[in-house]
């Protein structure tokens, strides 16, 4: 699979005249709870050419798009963001993007700006922006799917994890890893809760079809309590975060030269 990916990739290369300088798995691939229908789920950063950057329209504006999607298909789902974009999502430490940087799947990386990015990124690193994405990602599916006395059982993962990651960054004051297996096993101590939860995860990954099944009371308990407990403590948080932008306007430049 991962030709195919590397294909498609050097394919958007020569197609939209750009150098791609990074391209990773990020779903549950990545997340380490894939179901065995699971799609790839490609994310990649781009540089267009100098003289791209030098007009009077910036990129985003207009005809001048600042991504680049594929038509999505069953078994690959593949989208792009340009390096001025990516850059100033990542002065906001953006937690999509800061994930992007952590995945242990990586499918490509050339030249040096990643590099300098992930050095960069635990002094960017902006716990109250993240903790916010991640429990509003949890509220937001756990209001969707996990009400009623039944519920599709799949997406306990979908409201766990940000759940367990938003523990991490109160925990550590750090970006959470990308694992879920390391997450559960960090954050939780043994009992019933982890338990069931551990039961969960070997039953997706073994493929079997998690549809509506009776709600998890101690799973749901949990969760209620934690997403309620958390937000008050995001609410507490006081970070100021120093403005990167000249780093990363100097990263920009010499990506360009170096680049090109």
């Amino acid at each position: 699979m991962k030709e195919t990916i590397l294909e498609s990739l050097f394919k958007i290369e020569v197609d939209f005249n750009v150098k791609i300088l990074y391209a990773v798995e990020s779903g549950s691939r990545a997340w380490q709870f894939p179901s065995k229908d699971s799609d790839y789920d490609v994310r990649f950063i781009y540089v267009h050419k100098k003289e791209d950057y030098l007009t009077i329209d910036q990129m985003g504006i207009g005809k001048k798009r600042d991504v680049i999607e594929l038509p999505i298909n069953d078994l690959l789902d593949i989208t792009g963001w340009e390096l001025t974009k990516t850059l100033r999502l990542f002065r906001k430490s953006n937690p999509p993007l800061m994930e992007w940087l952590r995945s242990s799947i990586v499918y490509y990386q050339a030249y040096s700006t990643i590099d300098q990015m992930k050095q960069l990124s635990e002094d960017i690193f902006a716990p109250n922006s993240c903790l916010h994405h991640y429990l509003n990602m949890a509220s937001n599916n756990f209001r969707e799917y996990l009400q009623g006395e039944e519920v599709r059982i799949k997406k306990y993962f979908y409201v766990l994890r940000p759940v367990l990651a938003a523990r991490w960054i109160e925990k550590y004051n750090e970006f959470p890893p990308l694992e879920f297996p390391k997450l559960l096993e960090d954050i939780l101590p043994d009992g019933e809760l982890k338990k069931q939860i551990q039961t969960l995860l070997i039953r997706k990954i073994n493929g079997e079809e998690l549809d509506f099944e009776p709600k998890i009371g101690i799973i749901n308990h949990f969760l209620d309590e934690e997403i309620s407990r958390l937000r008050k403590y995001t609410e507490s948080l006081n970070v100021n975060i120093p403005d990167f932008t000249p780093n990363l306007d100097m990263l920009f430049r010499k990506t360009l030269e170096e680049v090109w």
